[in-house]
C-alpha cells in the first residue's frame, strides 16, 4: 500500500496520542493538517508560528520518533504556517521551516582585560542604593489555575499561561497578550500565572499592578523628580504583570516609560505578562513602536464560555461552597447566562443566598426570579464601538458613513451624539473617543459635548434623539 501524508501523520499521531495527556494531544496535535509527503520528508501545516515553536521546544523529540518509526532514520519533518495577514483584504500566507531538534545554547565565557587596581568589572545594570527591598507581588491567591476551568473558550489562553508559569521569561509566549471582553476572566488567568510562577519559584519576583495604577505612579514620580528611580524599581521585577492595559490609550509619556521597562525586561529574560478588553490591532492611541512589542508574543483571546464550560464552572462554585442543587436548576442558569463568568458566578451565588437566608427550596421559579433581577441589574460596559452601533442603527446610518467627513445635518447630528455618549458613558480621553469617531482631534469632541447640551435645552425633536439613545444604551 502506497504511504500517503495523511496515512504517514495518522500513524504518527496514533502514537504521539499514547505518549501524552489527551488535553495536550487536542490543544497541540489535533489542529495540525498533513500537507505532502516527498521521499522521507512530511510538511504538515500549522496554525501559526508560535504553534511550530512550541511544537519544536516541547515535542520534537516525540515527532522524531513517530516520524522514524515511519519513514526510516532519515525521516524529516518541514512545517508550512498559514500565517493570518491582518493588514487589509490580503489572502492568508504560508512559511515554510524545518524542524531544528536543537539543544540550547550554552552560556559563553569571555575573558575582559582589566588594568586598574580593581579586579571586578562592575555590572552597568547594578543599580547602587538598593539592598532588600520586599516587594508585594499583590497577587490574589485565590485565583489560581485549579479554580480557572478549561473550555473551548479559553484553551489557548490558559495553556499559554501554564507553558508561562512553568518556564517563565524562558517561552516564545513574551509577552503573553491575554484579551477579551468583560467578565471573562482575563484578571483571573493573569493572577493564576503569578500565583504558579511564585509556588514554582519563590525566589522569583513577580508584580501584579493595573495599568491605571501604574499611570499614577509614573506621574508621581515626574511630580518627585524620580522618574529613575520608578524605572529601576520596575527593572528589578522578574514577572511583571499588567492588567488593562489599553488605560494606557493617549498617555504617551507613561507608553514612553513603559516602552523602556518593556525593552529591558524582555531583553534580560523577564516575562510581561498583559491583558486587555481588546485585540493590539484594536487598540487606538497606543504608540506603533509598543504596538508592534505587545505582538512579539502571543495574543491569546478569552471568548464567551459555551454551554458545557458555564455547567462546569457552576458545578465547581457549588462543589467549593458544598452546596447540592438539582442538575435542572444548573442548566436553567446556563442556559440563560451566556455572556461572561462573572455574572455567572454572581447569579449561582445569589440563588444559594437567597436559598439560605429565607430558608427556601431551590425551585425552577426562584431561579428564574433570581436570574431575572440578576440579569437586568448587572452593569454592562459600554463600548465607543457599541455607542457608535447604537447611534448609527437609531439614525439608520452605516458606521462609516458616521464617521466620514460629510456634512450633512443628520449625520452631523449623530456623529456628536456618538462623542457626547461616549464621552458620558466611556472612561476615554477626548482625543480617544475623536480618533474612534471619524479621526477627529479633542476640540472637536469638546465642541460636540457643547452643542449637544445647547440643543437639548432649545429643540424638542433633539431632545427626544438623547432621551431614546440614553434609553437604548442604559436598557
Amino acid at each position: 500500500m502506497t504511504k500517503t501524508a495523511q496515512s504517514v501523520w495518522e500513524n504518527c499521531l496514533s502514537f504521539i496520542k499514547d505518549n501524552i495527556q489527551d488535553q495536550a494531544y487536542k490543544t497541540w496535535f489535533e489542529p495540525i493538517k498533513s500537507v505532502e509527503l516527498t521521499d522521507n520528508a512530511l510538511y504538515i501545516q500549522v496554525p501559526s508560528k508560535f504553534f511550530y515553536e512550541w511544537l519544536e521546544e516541547h515535542y520534537v523529540k516525540l515527532l522524531k520518533v513517530a516520524l522514524t518509526k515511519e519513514l526510516g532514520k532519515n525521516a524529516k519533518l518541514l512545517y508550512k504556517i498559514k500565517m493570518e495577514n491582518t493588514y487589509g483584504n490580503k489572502q492568508p500566507f504560508t512559511e515554510q521551516l524545518p524542524s531544528s531538534n536543537r539543544v540550547p545554547m550554552k552560556p559563553q565565557e569571555v575573558d575582559a582585560p582589566f588594568k586598574n587596581l580593581n579586579p571586578e568589572l562592575k555590572n552597568p545594570f547594578v543599580i547602587p542604593g538598593i539592598r532588600n527591598l520586599k516587594i508585594e507581588s499583590q497577587l490574589n491567591p485565590n485565583y489560581s489555575f485549579d479554580n480557572f476551568l478549561e473550555g473551548d473558550s479559553n484553551r489557548l489562553a490558559r495553556s499559554a499561561g501554564m507553558a508561562v508559569a512553568n518556564k517563565p521569561g524562558g517561552t516564545s509566549f513574551n509577552p503573553l497578550l491575554i484579551f477579551g471582553g468583560v467578565g471573562l476572566g482575563k484578571t483571573h488567568l493573569a493572577h493564576a500565572i503569578g500565583v504558579e510562577v511564585k509556588d514554582k519559584y519563590p525566589e522569583k519576583t513577580v508584580l501584579y499592578i493595573s495599568a491605571e495604577i501604574f499611570t499614577q505612579q509614573y506621574i508621581d514620580s515626574v511630580k518627585k523628580n524620580n522618574r529613575n528611580d520608578f524605572i529601576h524599581f520596575y527593572q528589578l521585577i522578574d514577572v511583571l504583570i499588567i492588567d488593562d492595559v489599553q488605560f494606557l490609550s493617549g498617555k504617551s509619556g507613561t507608553q514612553d516609560v513603559f516602552f523602556h521597562i518593556f525593552n529591558y525586561l524582555h531583553q534580560n529574560g523577564k516575562q510581561v505578562i498583559l491583558t486587555s478588553d481588546k485585540a493590539p490591532v484594536d487598540m487606538q492611541d497606543i504608540e506603533q513602536r509598543l504596538l508592534s512589542r505587545f505582538k512579539w508574543g502571543l495574543s491569546a483571546e478569552l471568548h464567551q464560555p459555551d454551554y458545557e464550560t458555564r455547567i462546569s464552572i457552576l458545578k465547581n462554585i457549588l462543589y467549593r461552597d458544598g452546596v447540592d442543587m438539582p442538575e435542572d436548576i444548573l442548566e436553567y442558569v446556563a442556559r440563560n447566562i451566556k455572556t461572561n463568568v462573572r455574572e455567572l458566578e454572581g447569579a449561582i451565588i445569589s440563588l444559594i443566598a437567597q436559598s439560605s437566608f429565607n430558608k427556601k427550596e431551590v425551585t425552577i421559579e426562584l431561579a428564574k426570579n433570581v436570574v431575572e433581577k440578576f440579569v437586568k441589574n448587572v452593569k454592562r460596559e459600554i463600548s465607543i464601538d457599541y455607542i457608535q452601533k447604537i447611534v448609527s442603527d437609531y439614525f439608520q446610518l452605516d458606521i462609516e458613513t458616521l464617521q466620514s467627513k460629510t456634512r450633512k445635518r443628520h449625520v452631523v447630528q449623530a456623529r456628536q451624539l456618538a462623542m457626547f455618549f461616549a464621552k458620558k458613558f466611556t472612561k476615554a480621553s477626548l482625543a480617544n473617543i475623536g480618533s474612534q469617531i471619524g479621526d477627529r482631534d479633542h476640540a472637536t469632541v469638546l465642541h460636540a459635548c457643547k452643542t449637544v447640551d445647547n440643543l437639548v435645552s432649545t429643540d424638542k425633536q433633539f431632545k427626544k434623539f438623547v432621551e431614546d439613545i440614553n434609553k437604548k444604551l442604559t436598557l
